[in-house]
């Protein structure tokens, strides 16, 4: 869906800058891509061919094309050399390590790369859209290690092999399999492409790997909020909270959009029927809820706030054009710079997932609540539902919460900021990098831990709500109770739930639970 509701059907590149929605409708939906045949776009990109041309032409030293690369730059090519160049950076940098990426994040990235050479400033062809353009829409998708970028000069050694992919050099997925690229072309009947000037630079060089990722983590961490406000709210119900907490005045107090917004949901999901005085608990000892129920606005908030400020960043970084060189109308050389540093998704991902790990640290402590018999306002012990002597042979969800607590350290384990761990490399030309790219897969780690946590969360507060009794008082709680149970039964007698705990976290990760949903 794009921002407005509307079903993205395709996505145009060369008009307007994509949004994170169609980067998501792209990358998870495969919604087609269509190259623009407007005129103003086609001359922007033919402008700056030209100019690249006119360089090499010109004996204007250009990096990466007459020259070599990184501390390299003083070695000087040929113009034979140059326009038979490029072959042999997507090779001295296959070197990547670790679990593939992904396919939704490969393909957020490579939608990423066209948006960047898209923007009219690498100098790269028309030709060369198109192909970028059809290895989405047919579903080729390259096989790209997940380790192996300092995100600066962006992310060179993933991206060589989406580069190398195009050439048929290397592995894709393709319809389900994992095979050669020159394979999935013969099936896809394209033929592999063959790179013109500055092309293999062009499509290396800069930040689409790791703004991929944080795409697809962003939509995700949407999601996350979702679900973890609705497992608070029915935490709330089980418990007898207090749903004055989330009252619209304390909002106004502290008027962050984020905690207002939190609490506007919590009172939609508590909304009762009748007054709802008579859910709440009476005892001198409640007047107050525990913080992890109390403050679920003041906490959930900032995820809220942050996701706000970290997509226009995302949105502006995927529509740039992080490429070097850059060839320009305003300039009569080529401009070297560092547009290929990914300070802003590093700084934004190592934000996102302290966020992210703060939620899991809520929603744990949540659990803990309701599984204990000393706190948990006379629901059982582990929420065990088996009544008389049997129940002492079974341990409800004890185990659950052990997991959550250990999902949850784990996610706050990682938390670290990855761009304080910049290394000088490559003699020391790379001598300050953003680690935008690790940046990014820790966040994608910690939002997997802290779906699961609170795919634990939810499988806690459903089943505590129905010990309570009264969830229909609560109509949106009790749809919410009906979502869950559709997705995974009630735990009665002793079971294993790691299948539940699977079914739940995959749909917090595409869907989640709101309401709209």
């Amino acid at each position: 869906m794009s921002e407005d509701g509307h079903e993205i059907h395709e996505v145009t590149i060369g008009e307007s800058p994509a949004s994170l929605s169609g980067i998501i409708a792209v990358a998870r939906r495969g919604v087609p891509v269509r190259i623009s045949a407007h005129p103003a776009f086609r001359e922007r990109m033919e402008g700056s061919r030209r100019l690249l041309y006119a360089a090499v032409e010109a004996d204007v030293p250009v990096y990466g094309v007459t020259t070599g690369y990184g501390k390299s730059c003083g070695n000087r090519l040929n113009k034979t050399t140059v326009l038979n160049g490029g072959g042999n950076l997507m090779r001295f940098h296959g070197c990547g390590t670790g679990e593939p990426l992904g396919i939704e994040e490969t393909r957020a990235a490579m939608l990423c790369r066209l948006l960047c050479l898209a923007r009219g400033y690498s100098g790269v062809s028309l030709p060369l859209l198109e192909h970028l353009a059809a290895f989405l829409n047919l579903g080729i998708t390259p096989v790209v290690p997940s380790e192996g970028s300092v995100g600066a000069s962006g992310d060179l050694t993933p991206l060589s092999y989406v580069l190398a992919a195009l050439t048929g050099e290397r592995e894709v997925y393709y319809r389900g399999e994992r095979m050669p690229a020159r394979e999935a072309l013969r099936k896809a009947k394209r033929k592999p492409y063959t790179f013109e000037l500055k092309e293999p630079l062009a499509m290396v060089n800069g930040t689409s790997v790791m703004t991929g990722i944080a795409a697809v983590v962003l939509d995700r961490a949407s999601h996350l909020l979702d679900a973890a406000t609705g497992a608070s709210a029915l935490c709330v119900h089980a418990l007898q909270g207090k749903a004055h907490h989330y009252h619209p005045a304390i909002g106004q107090a502290k008027p962050f959009p984020g905690q207002i917004e939190v609490a506007a949901r919590m009172r939609t999901l508590l909304t009762a029927r009748a007054s709802g005085a008579d859910l709440e608990a009476e005892g001198p000892e409640t007047l107050q809820d525990p913080y992890s129920l109390r403050c679920v606005p003041q906490i959930m908030g900032v995820l809220h706030d942050a996701l706000t400020w970290i997509r226009p960043w995302v949105e502006i970084e995927a529509n740039s054009a992080n490429d070097n060189p850059l060839f320009a109308a305003e300039s009569d050389r080529p401009l070297m710079g560092g547009n290929f540093y990914g300070g802003h998704i590093a700084f934004a991902m190592d934000a996102l997932k302290s966020a992210l790990a703060s939620v899991a640290d809520m929603a744990d402590r949540q659990v803990a609540l309701l599984v204990n018999p000393n706190v948990n306002r006379g629901l059982p012990a582990d929420l065990v539902r088996v009544t008389g002597e049997a129940r002492l042979h079974h341990h409800g969800f004890k185990a659950m919460s052990i997991t959550a607590s250990a999902l949850t350290a784990e996610a706050l384990k990682a938390t670290m900021p990855a761009a304080s761990f910049s290394r000088s490399t490559e003699s020391h030309n790379q001598d300050k990098v953003s680690m935008g790219t690790i940046a990014a897969r820790d966040a994608a780690r910690v939002c997997t831990l802290v779906e699961r946590v609170v795919a634990i969360h939810l499988l806690a507060a459903a089943q505590a709500c129905e010990i309570r009794g009264r969830v229909d008082d609560r109509p949106s709680l009790a749809s919410l109770v009906g979502e869950i149970r559709r997705q995974a039964a009630p735990t009665v007698e002793d079971r294993p739930m790691d299948a539940d705990i699977e079914t739940l976290a995959r749909r917090i990760a595409t869907t989640g639970f709101s309401e709209e949903d």
